[in-house]
């Protein structure tokens, strides 16, 4: 009996490792967003900082390992078998739930998740519990810790209004001293400023985080505790004193100083924070069996876990090798990345493409601020107002930023309030044993920083709003399936035992499989994509791209093209779901291109205007053959998705024909493009009327088809509409050809 409760140990540790991956993949968001985002420093620099953070906010994480052990349930409730199905099903839960948000590139938190795992999967032994024994559903408050778990999730929420209403607040007065414009003002307040932030970190993290460190004794604890005030004024004085040395001596970056300092703090924070969300689980099991082993002879099924009530004082080595994991996690992952990527679109200070769209709620919020906005702007002084709107005037910073090849998302004065405001929340919720949420904290106040800051202009707002709305809908949705799914998990383990711990444990690597697999294709899509929008597009390098795009997208049309006749014709379905997705990624490429046409016109600037007039000329044509294939691929899907009546064979014998003459049209084309042969133009143009001529032979006899009765309502509308899709994509193939010429042959007359 106890080598199956080993092995069980053994999978709760290995699902560990697992959530570690996968858990710091989602939470790196909170401490990097800030560095990265303001580009404080070379990436490898900003990757050392935050690893020592976590390396040393790892040991400060013991304190909070109760949480897992008694914080949401009374263990000395449950016997030592009822204990393991909950972990196991916490831990199974844990580890898809957040690789499916990661995946997703959305930022999700693991302390909501983990908090409502534990609920979930608690009530579920317990109902079963209850019901064995005959008890009614009042005695369910004998098992969970209502208080306990109502307060850690009134405090989560909480979190998310306080930390975006601080952000805001402490931004804005921020920006008044600072404006956008900082370095005269940082000569004078810098080093007081230096000071204030680096004090609040360090009494947040050492005074307060030192309670739940593995390695410091008591005695030094109680110290730092009594002596909390002398800390503060040493440390505001001294570090506001070095800080001006250090700026008359070697000028000093202050502001990159707070943001590296903030760095650490945060990710020391994230750790002695979120450690117990991935671990401290494992480590209650690890607990447990020791618990259960050291008497021998117990039965599982009714030995109580009296020994969880007591004290957590993890192993400091435990926590150092979490802590190893999830810095080798920090600097390999691809999805931490991403999801660090969602974090900045929503905060950055310039306009651009927007990840989200609109919706009814963004709009009418944005309605509302603007009214109130106009209200507030005719009651105010306007000598007060000129001078605020001074004050948030950032003209120059954004002049800045188009000479600048890899720009900043914001400026290093609002990174610096994104991590001591962020840190100061986090650390002080540590403190208490409260594990809020760092995600939500990190992410609220990003975005309450970024509204104070103006980020959200007319151009962007509505974007933004959604994003926000978005990612805090995803945080609710984390709530419901985190406890739906560790319900369902521990009731059918109660029931099913060994089986069903097998069968979630392969269903859990599975997922985790797939959606790896998912993201590196969803990334390979994105880096192609991005291959014409790239950093380095200028006058010279353009030409070639623009022309392998175009050469790309007509090879496109003529496989889609011909995919799609011949899965129409054939009755195909499968053959045609694989051709919608392929006319997908194509529009999504072109949708993504002509999205940022103008932050790709503000690259080419100091070239000559005819070379993002050809840009703009190639993106047009793109977009408009992909919306041409999307009205071919769809329609017939649709067609033989809902088992309509197949296309006569008439039709049949007209589409191949047309398929046959585009195919041969389109290899001429493409020739000449790679060639430069453009002086078979008007041979083409003269093919192309004599597609267009058999196009409207086609939609003739498609009429006289109509009028004798011959085809019925859905075949003519489906027919008659890839007839009009076929002429629009084959007048911009042309088009795309003759902007081709006239580019080629611009360059040729610049070089003279």
């Amino acid at each position: 009996m106890e080598s199956f409760y080993l092995i069980l140990v053994v999978l709760l540790f290995a699902l560990a490792i697992s959530d570690l991956i996968v858990g710091v993949s989602n939470d790196a968001v909170n401490f990097l967003n800030s560095a990265i985002g303001a580009k404080v420093a070379p990436h490898y620099v900003i990757m050392i900082i935050a690893s020592a953070g976590i390396l040393i906010g790892a040991t400060f994480s013991s304190g909070m390992m109760e949480v897992a052990r008694k914080g949401i349930f009374h263990p000395d409730q449950f016997y030592f078998s009822e204990i393991m199905v909950i972990f196991l099903a916490v831990m199974l839960t844990d580890v898809v739930l957040l690789d499916v948000f990661n995946t997703m590139g959305l930022p999700t938190s693991t302390t909501v998740s983990i908090v409502f795992e534990l609920l979930g999967a608690a009530v579920a032994v317990a109902v079963i519990k209850m019901i064995k024994l005959g008890q009614d559903a009042g005695e369910l408050a004998n098992y969970i810790n209502s208080a306990k778990a109502l307060a850690i999730i009134s405090g989560i929420l909480l979190s998310v209004v306080v930390a975006f209403t601080v952000g805001a607040i402490v931004m804005y007065l921020t920006r008044l001293v600072f404006s956008f414009n900082h370095a005269k003002t940082f000569k004078r307040y810098g080093a007081i400023w230096g000071g204030i932030a680096i004090t609040a970190i360090t009494y947040f993290i050492l005074v307060k985080g030192a309670k739940g460190s593995s390695f410091l004794s008591d005695e030094t604890t109680q110290w730092i505790k009594h002596n909390s005030t002398l800390i503060i004024g040493y440390s505001l004085i001294g570090w506001t004193i070095l800080l001006q040395l250090l700026y008359w001596i070697v000028r000093l970056d202050i502001l990159k100083v707070i943001v590296l300092v903030g760095t650490f703090a945060l990710a020391m924070a994230f750790a002695g924070n979120d450690l117990v969300n991935f671990i401290g689980v494992p480590l209650a099991g690890l607990k447990s069996f020791q618990a259960f082993t050291a008497n021998p002879g117990a039965d599982p099924d009714g030995f109580l876990m009296i020994a969880l009530t007591g004290k957590a004082k993890a192993n400091t080595y435990l926590l150092l090798i979490a802590g190893v994991i999830m810095i080798i996690t920090l600097w390999l992952s691809k999805k931490a990345r991403s999801v660090v990527k969602t974090s900045l679109d929503l905060s950055r200070q310039s306009a651009g493409s927007e990840r989200f769209g609109s919706s009814m709620l963004s709009r009418t919020l944005v309605r509302a601020a603007v009214d109130t906005s106009k209200f507030f702007d005719n009651i105010t002084p306007k000598r007060l107002k000129e001078s605020l709107n001074k004050r948030f005037d950032d003209t120059e910073y954004q002049k800045k930023l188009k000479g600048m090849k890899d720009a900043p998302s914001f400026d290093m004065v609002r990174a610096s309030v994104n991590l001591v405001v962020a840190s100061v929340l986090i650390s002080f919720a540590t403190s208490l044993k409260l594990p809020l949420s760092t995600t939500y904290v990190t992410f609220m106040v990003a975005m309450g920083t970024s509204l104070a800051d103006k980020a959200w202009g007319r151009e962007s707002a509505v974007y933004r709003i959604t994003g926000v709305v978005t990612v805090i809908g995803g945080w609710f949705m984390t709530a419901i399936t985190a406890f739906t799914v560790a319900f369902i998990i521990a009731t059918i383990i109660s029931w099913g035992g060994a089986i069903a711990i097998t069968a979630f444990s392969l269903v859990a690597l599975y997922t985790v499989i797939r959606t790896h697999a998912s993201f590196k294709k969803k990334e390979s899509e994105t880096r192609k994509i991005k291959r014409l929008a790239d950093e380095d597009l200028h006058a010279k390098n353009i030409m070639t791209k623009c022309s392998l795009e175009v050469r790309n997208m007509l090879k496109a049309v003529t496989t889609v093209f011909s995919g799609t006749i011949d899965g129409l014709t054939k009755e195909d379905r499968k053959a045609l779901k694989a051709v919608c997705k392929e006319v997908d990624k194509l529009n999504a490429d072109a949708k993504y291109l002509k999205a940022n046409v103008h932050n790709t016109l503000l690259k080419l600037q100091e070239e000559d205007g005819e070379t993002g007039h050809y840009y703009v000329q190639v993106i047009d044509y793109l977009r408009e053959m992909a919306h041409a294939l999307t009205f071919i691929s769809n329609p017939s899907y649709d067609h033989i998705d809902n088992n309509h009546k197949p296309l006569l064979e008439a039709q049949i014998k007209e589409l191949n024909e047309l398929k046959d003459n585009i195919n041969e049209l389109f290899d001429a084309i493409i020739f000449t493009i790679d060639n430069n042969e453009f002086d078979n133009i008007p041979n083409l143009i003269d093919k192309q009327q004599d597609v267009l001529g058999i196009l409207k032979s086609c939609r003739k006899k498609q009429i006289k088809r109509i009028k004798h009765n011959e085809a019925g309502t859905r075949n003519s509308v489906l027919y008659l509409g890839i007839l009009n899709e076929i002429k629009n994509f084959l007048l911009q193939s042309i088009n795309l050809v003759k902007s081709q010429r006239d580019f080629v042959e611009y360059q040729l007359k610049s070089k003279k």
